[in-house]
């Protein structure tokens, strides 16, 4: 099967990438993955154009992730799955639907995956979701964040949080300038050395919250910088404007480049091989290319994976 769409780097095919994945030429890819991003389609309630399954169904589609994963990924590799919440048909009741299938994703039989950790996604600039019982019968709240699920088919995936360092606070940065500060016993009984925080260690470690707009004004957002760089910019974005400019819709569930970035630098090395197999607009296949990374990626509806191609030409 020829790719959709190639680079240097790497490649996009057109079709189901469960599917695509069982086929011959692909077995190359058989623990050759050191890292799996994607946001595959969400568990909404509706149909949407880029090919959600719903309910029950959805559970069981997302259970044969599990085999796919463990199959790819090399032993310390990772997989990053970013989620959303779903709600009960009808009901202004949370569903635990994406709760039960990340259950079932590492319960499968003969799976190897296990939760490392979560992370939380949150984007004030969500729609009020679900409309019903938030904007029309006003009984709930806005929906503002997704989840991210970090797993890996061992305790010790490769890993560095030096390379994802969040910039010092003014009163960090004060600390080191002046090198001193309160040590002793905490009332959380916790004991500060009394040089635990003097050396400079250019940033302080992530938090495992992206806050990509300030909950407080006053406050400033202190994300890694390369989340930083991309978190109040894709609305406006070369790709975006592209997509305007010839009259097209860009893929709605696109995940931020620099939460994708985040986690290629956290979690893999260059010349590592990332995968996306729901791959949409290809963000994750962009992000990888300017990360010197080679990559893979499979997006079922045409008219999303000739959407790479504009992200390819900025």
């Amino acid at each position: 099967m020829k790719s959709f769409f190639s680079t240097k780097k790497g490649k996009l095919y057109l079709g189901d990438s469960l599917s695509l994945l069982k086929e011959s030429q692909f077995k190359k890819y058989i623990g050759k993955v050191n890292l799996i991003i994607t946001s595959p389609p969400f568990p909404l309630n509706n149909k949407k154009k880029y090919g959600n399954e719903i309910g029950e169904k959805y559970k069981e589609w997302f259970t044969q992730l599990a085999p796919v994963f463990n199959k790819l990924l090399t032993d310390d590799g990772s997989v990053i799955i970013e989620i959303g919440n779903a709600w009960e048909p009808g009901r202004p009741v949370q569903s635990t639907l994406h709760l039960e299938c990340l259950l079932a994703l590492i319960k499968a039989e003969n799976s190897e995956l296990r939760l490392i950790q979560e992370f939380i996604c949150y984007n004030p600039a969500k729609l009020p979701s679900p409309a019903q019982w938030v904007t029309v019968n006003r009984f709930r709240t806005v929906d503002s964040y997704t989840h991210i699920w970090w797993l890996a088919k061992n305790d010790f995936p490769k890993a560095d949080n030096s390379k994802v360092l969040r910039p010092y606070s003014k009163s960090m940065k004060k600390l080191l300038e002046r090198q001193s500060y309160n040590s002793g016993l905490r009332p959380s009984e916790h004991n500060i050395s009394k040089e635990g925080f003097l050396n400079d260690h250019g940033g302080s470690i992530a938090h495992n919250f992206f806050e990509l707009e300030s909950l407080e004004d006053k406050r400033e957002v202190r994300l890694p910088h390369n989340v930083l760089s991309f978190s109040n910019v894709s609305s406006n974005d070369f790709f975006t404007r592209s997509c305007k400019a010839k009259g097209l819709q860009p893929h709605p569930a696109r995940m931020n480049k620099g939460v994708v970035e985040f986690f290629i630098d956290f979690l893999s090395d260059e010349d590592d091989l990332i995968l996306d197999p729901f791959g949409g607009s290809n963000t994750t296949g962009h992000c990888a290319e300017r990360k010197n990374r080679k990559w893979l990626a499979f997006e079922i509806n045409e008219s999303y994976a000739e959407q790479s191609i504009i992200r390819f030409s900025e």
